[in-house]
């Protein structure tokens, strides 16, 4: 019986790759050191990564102190734009079933390979602080999304047959088999995970699971 389930946040709860895509690019033309430039599809192939990993791949034109620098601009910058907009951003279903979730008594968790305060602004923007009883991220840690799960995981007392991950890439995928659980594929995400047995196309879908 499934008790816990772990979330992804970009591609499996909602998609900012437009809002961010613009917020980067700001701040990429702020420091005039690269000439690249993002936009949403772009994003939305990198995304699900480790955010060092983002800043090798997109700042290729830059040394490793301006990319480092770059990329703390970014997160900056979109942090600032995600906070203060308003912007309809989750897919369907996603803060009412997460709400339901928790009215069955499943304990809900995320894990992501965002940068620190990015999980906190996603709950706080949609409301959501109270459905939520823990949070991991590469940003806090350091650790790959595997081993943040594990940690999670640890930290909660969660029992692996007992607990599932919902992600939308082949880096979700993963994750999940190297902490040793069950993984369900977001299909309306950013990526393919062919190898995925269990899948949703909706979030809503999740009901049906637990």
């Amino acid at each position: 019986m499934i008790k816990n389930i772990i979330l992804d946040v970009d591609g499996t709860l909602w998609n900012t790759t437009e809002i961010v895509a613009k917020a980067w690019n700001k701040a990429i033309e702020s420091d005039s050191t690269s000439e690249v430039r993002v936009d949403a599809k772009r994003l939305q192939g990198l995304f699900g990564r480790p955010m060092n990993i983002i800043g090798e791949m997109l700042f290729t034109d830059v040394d490793e102190t301006d990319r480092i620098r770059l990329l703390d601009a970014c997160c900056e910058y979109e942090q600032k734009a995600l906070h203060e907009g308003e912007y309809h951003l989750l897919y369907d279903g996603v803060a009412e079933t997460m709400r339901t979730l928790h009215e069955k008594g499943i304990s809900l968790y995320i894990v992501s390979n965002c940068q620190s305060g990015y999980i906190e602004l996603f709950l706080e923007k949609n409301g959501l602080q109270d459905v939520v009883k823990d949070t991991e991220c590469y940003g806090n840690t350091g650790k790959s999304k595997g081993s943040n799960i594990s940690l999670l995981m640890e930290r909660n007392g969660l029992s692996g047959e007992e607990t599932f991950y919902v992600g939308d890439t082949m880096g979700d995928y993963e994750a999940a088999i190297e902490a040793g659980i069950s993984f369900v594929f977001a299909e309306y995400g950013f990526g393919e995970v062919p190898e995925a047995r269990e899948r949703i196309q909706k979030f809503d879908e999740l009901l049906k699971k637990v």
